[in-house]
């Protein structure tokens, strides 16, 4: 099968696409035909080697990058229950960017019909990090400000529609060309970060969600009221650095933290069966035509996102940049 493989960290040039073995599905593993695959700042962390730390094995361990995945069912291991041949999923696993992947059957959900392999395969590390960054680690309620640093961007849009269903007052932080974008997602105030220093404003927010990393959690806090929870996505500290992320970055992050009033958390591993589910039960596809929303389509609903609150997702032209596999059209995502 053809992939796309990197035997070295680095930029894009370390990526080749070459002929590679397709993988063979273990106990309670499916075996994909790739349709869509999505490209997200973890598959660029992972390819350049950060943290640093990475480095030190030497060359990588997964030759194959990507993640994001949805595609159709075309064999299954021992022992899966949940899918059978010929099931349309969408869904995580290591090695997204090649004609077929494999992953464990509890990271992939059944993908609604009205939705595109394109639009499904930017459904779940963003999505799923968005919601388990606001229910579970910001444990979000009704009534709170919530403020989204990084709002545009493939957490952002998903995190701003989130935190709305939950009843919040949302801001959103984005550029400057992004703003009309947040807003009609559901942010009830917007920033535009090259202007305004949300962190040197008056207003405090119960929660933030540190997405974008172009604040210093120690100047974050001076935004946060004073039970505040502060969530970092990603260890997005250091990002605005030209080095990326690293290790010492990740300390001071966490010794910050610690010796704070706030919640730290860092996300790693967002998919789950329930939380993929709820992702793709909740979206609603839309048509994008030249980076713009063309037009709506049914709702899919899911009241577990939020007791007694259905909810519905709209997925944004900047969600992830969608590709398809191989030598597909790629949509390019606006930066946050």
């Amino acid at each position: 099968m053809k992939a796309i493989v990197h035997n070295e960290y680095g930029p894009p040039d370390v990526l080749k696409l070459v002929d590679v073995d397709p993988p063979t599905p273990k106990e309670r593993e499916i075996l994909l035909k790739v349709h869509a695959a999505a490209v997200n700042p973890l598959d660029w962390h992972l390819i350049r080697g950060e943290p640093s730390v990475m480095r030190l094995g030497g060359k990588p361990k997964a030759r194959i990058p990507g993640a994001d995945v949805a595609g159709t069912v075309e064999t299954v291991g021992p022992g899966v229950q949940r899918f059978r041949r010929g099931d349309e999923v969408l869904g995580t696993v290591r090695g997204s960017f090649a004609e077929y992947a494999c992953g464990h059957e509890d990271r992939f959900a059944l993908k609604p019909a009205r939705v595109s392999f394109e639009h499904a395969a930017t459904i779940p590390v963003a999505g799923c990090t968005a919601l388990v960054a606001l229910r579970d680690y910001g444990r979000v309620k009704a009534g709170q400000s919530v403020l989204v640093n990084g709002a545009s961007g493939g957490v952002g849009t998903f995190a701003v529609q989130i935190a709305t269903a939950f009843g919040t007052r949302v801001t959103g932080v984005c550029s400057a060309r992004n703003l009309e974008l947040v807003r009609s997602l559901g942010a009830e105030h917007v920033i535009d970060y090259a202007k305004d220093d949300f962190t040197r404003q008056a207003t405090r927010y119960d929660l933030i969600l540190n997405v974008a990393g172009n604040a210093s959690v120690s100047d974050t806090r001076r935004a946060l009221a004073p039970r505040g929870a502060l969530v970092v996505v990603g260890a997005g500290v250091g990002r605005q650095t030209e080095g990326g992320i690293t290790v010492s970055g990740m300390l001071s992050l966490a010794f910050v933290a610690l010796a704070s009033r706030f919640i730290f958390a860092t996300m790693s591993d967002a998919v789950t069966p329930f939380t993929i589910a709820v992702m793709a039960a909740s979206l609603s596809a839309v048509s994008v035509k030249n980076g713009r929303i063309a037009e709506r389509r049914p709702n899919y609903s899911a009241a577990s996102l939020c007791p007694s609150r259905a909810f519905s997702l709209r997925i944004s032209s900047s969600a992830a940049s969608a590709i398809t596999v191989p030598g597909g059209k790629i949509a390019s995502a606006p930066a946050a």
